[in-house]
């Protein structure tokens, strides 16, 4: 009998695991502890092994996509055993659902199921040839990060007709942390380009397709319903073609785009639109009837609906002459005036797109700052005997090391002595870290890079000066990989070298502190009634209140005070 095989739950913090390499395909005999994959955690890169025998009849996952703790990967059983019931979760599976009746089609009111009844030439399924027959592969957008959301291509290394081998280099991929290259898993022919240079591609969109040459590749990306074959014969794909089909839609569901599921053709009712370009079309109360869709197949993708211009006829928008209609094509509804056109500012000015970067930046930290309870602590620290140290110290060091270097490991060494600082609030739970990793804000021209230092509290000074260098020598270079941003417990901002005094920092979740440095400014201090110069730092904790308390932060930052100002306790 065929077993699901499912995401095991690797470590105690891990929710979603990544495939970053199978090592089976479907159609290979597995025997019980054959390794399936590789798969990449919040901690390390994992085999999965295999507990079952018998032949992989399924793959659910891509290469590089992300599965939740407990999610289908894959499916093992006897060779040619039907598991359609297992992905169905029924005992009947949808292969048996019946095949639609002939029968006009009324026009859909807009509250109607989005399943718009078509006239069939004779009752039965549209013969287009299962997705699984087609010797191609769809390439969709991976998940580079675990903020990702979309990716942008920045240019294309491969054109349609070239050969493919696995380990090619397809494309340049904007992410939101770094441009990242996108390798081929596959090999053939690349027989379809579905997304051009410059545009913006949700997570798990299809991009390519890579197959014998010749193939019919449509049949992929109208997710095996032939959507082509059934819009020409005015046919809808059976319940097996489409597993969703014997589930009603209403009118506003917005179905995750896969190649025909999700988005229904105009001459059935709606236009073809990704579901976030909908949301985004919703909230700005666009019609996407007058949106002209610049996606395969005619979709609208989000830069469509954000490049709208209200009052622009399109030629999506403009009803088709009444004679051309059928009997299964609905009447266009009368659609309301369009609004009148954002008046055009006076003077000179540029819109800068925003880059993959800044749209993360933008999101995570206001969710960071309207959902975490911040306050600030600000403290100044006498740098005298720091100042000295560094002088001494560089003359022996390998690399240069900063004032930051100091910071770092003073905060490293002040986390283990109080770790309710180095927590993160888990909604049911507080998580409190045995390990201390510290992120290094690192500004870059598109905005700010968080690459972490792990284990800094074990590092020299020299050690940690190093990495921070190599880090941010990455960052600017667009070529920090996931393991070099992810797994921060704590994060420390510093503007000093720009000569800012004093500032505060938004947290970097799910960190629950972060702390801002200042630059170290010469001042007078007083000894006996004698004034005396003396080098003063400020530096200001951010807390998430839900986390960390007035007395907690307080005594952190005393002891990031006393380390620094007798900077020799952090060498012994």
């Amino acid at each position: 009998m065929a077993e699901l095989i499912r995401m095991p739950k690797m470590s105690d913090t891990m929710t979603e695991g990544v495939i970053a390499e199978w090592h089976k395909k479907v159609g290979d005999k597995v025997k019980s502890g054959d390794v399936l994959a590789e798969v990449e955690t919040d901690k390390a890169t994992m085999d999965l092994e295999s507990y079952e025998e018998g032949t992989l009849l399924y793959i659910g996952v891509e290469k590089g996509a992300s599965v939740p703790v407990d999610g289908v990967l894959a499916i093992i059983g006897a060779d040619g055993e039907d598991y359609k019931a297992l992905l169905n979760g029924s005992s009947g599976g949808s292969q048996e659902a019946p095949a639609p009746k002939p029968e006009p089609a009324p026009a859909p009111a807009a509250s109607e199921s989005t399943q718009v009844a078509t006239k069939l030439p004779e009752p039965k399924a549209v013969s287009a040839a299962p997705a699984e027959k087609v010797n191609a592969s769809v390439i969709r957008m991976p998940k580079m990060s675990d903020t990702m959301t979309e990716g942008t291509i920045v240019a294309w290394h491969k054109k349609e007709g070239d050969t493919v081998k696995s380990g090619d280099v397809l494309a340049e991929v904007e992410t939101d942390k770094a441009t990242m290259d996108l390798e081929a898993y596959e090999e053939g022919t690349l027989l379809y380009v579905g997304v051009k240079e410059g545009a913006s591609v949700a997570v798990d969109d299809i991009i390519a397709v890579v197959g014998e040459k010749g193939a019919n590749f449509k049949v992929l990306l109208d997710g095996g319903n032939g959507q082509q074959a059934a819009t020409s014969e005015g046919g809808s794909a059976t319940a097996e073609q489409n597993p969703q089909a014997d589930v009603p839609a209403s009118a506003d569901t917005d179905l995750s785009y896969a190649g025909g599921a999700g988005d229904v053709s105009e001459s059935n009712g709606r236009v073809k639109a990704s579901p976030l370009a909908k949301r985004i079309a919703e909230e700005k109360g666009i019609n996407l009837a007058q949106v002209h869709g610049s996606g395969p197949e005619g979709r609208i993708v989000k830069s469509d609906v954000e490049s709208f211009v209200p009052g622009k006829a399109t030629p999506a928008a403009q009803p088709a002459a009444p004679v051309a209609q059928s009997a299964a094509a609905p009447t266009p509804a009368a659609q309301p005036a369009a609004p009148a056109p954002v008046p055009t500012p006076t003077g000179d000015y540029e819109d800068v797109p925003v880059s993959q970067m800044r749209k993360t930046i933008a999101r995570r930290l206001s969710e960071s700052l309207f959902t975490a309870p911040h306050f600030y602590l600000t403290m100044e620290i006498n740098m005298d005997k720091a100042m000295a140290l560094r002088g001494t110290v560089n003359g022996l060091s390998p690399v240069k090391i900063s004032f930051n270097d100091f910071v770092i490991k003073a905060a490293a060494l002040a986390l283990k002595q109080h770790p309710n600082v180095n927590s993160s609030w888990l909604g049911d739970k507080i998580r409190k870290y045995k390990y201390v990793n510290i992120g290094v804000a690192v500004a870059v021209d598109e905005g700010l890079l968080v690459p972490v230092v792990r284990n800094a509290d074990q590092k020299t000074l020299s050690t940690i000066s190093g990495e921070v260098k190599d880090l941010a020598g990455k960052a600017k270079d667009k070529k920090l990989q996931p393991k070099d941003w992810e797994g921060s417990t704590f994060s420390i901002s510093n503007l000093g070298m720009f000569g800012i005094d004093e500032f505060t920092a938004i947290i970097n979740p799910p960190d629950s502190c972060i702390l801002a440095v200042g630059a170290i400014k010469q001042t007078v201090k007083f000894e006996d009634e004698v004034a005396k110069p003396t080098n003063v730092m400020k530096v200001t904790l951010s807390c998430d209140h839900r986390v960390v308390d007035g007395a907690t932060g307080s005594a952190f930052l005393q002891t990031v005070k006393q380390l620094l100002e007798d900077p020799m306790r952090m060498l012994v």
